[in-house]
């Protein structure tokens, strides 16, 4: 398998157009597609940065060695904690609110809209 190949197939496993894939690398469905079918070669910037933003495997992604991915968060909360830094209380209180009924989400956005609206943001 090509690097070309294994790049269409981590975009193909997390279920991304060429466009959306491209988006969060700042390249366009033009030039992913010339990397995937071999037309451009896939520099080593282009290789870190599909390896940081998708948690691919540098090994597997330049030579086809090892897992696809690494550290590939289990659930969405997990992805949360890693994309907004949260530590282990934040991930308790996000985990509880997503565990209550959603009427008592519903007096929770309510309240915090409150309190929200009464900062004086300016200070």
């Amino acid at each position: 398998m090509t690097q070309g190949e294994r790049i269409k197939a981590v975009r193909k496993e997390l279920g991304l157009t060429l466009e959306k894939f491209g988006e969060k690398l700042g390249a366009k469905k033009n030039t992913m597609s010339a990397i995937e079918t071999g037309r451009n070669s896939l520099t080593d910037q282009m290789a870190r940065s599909i390896c940081r933003e998708y948690n691919v495997d540098y090994d597997f992604l330049m030579y086809g060695e090892g897992e696809m991915f690494t550290d590939l968060p289990k659930t969405i909360v997990d992805e949360l904690c890693m994309q907004f830094d949260l530590d282990d209380f934040d991930r308790a209180v996000v985990e509880m609110y997503l565990d209550l009924p959603a009427e008592l989400r519903q007096a929770i956005k309510a309240k915090v809209k409150d309190m929200v609206q009464k900062v004086d943001w300016d200070k």
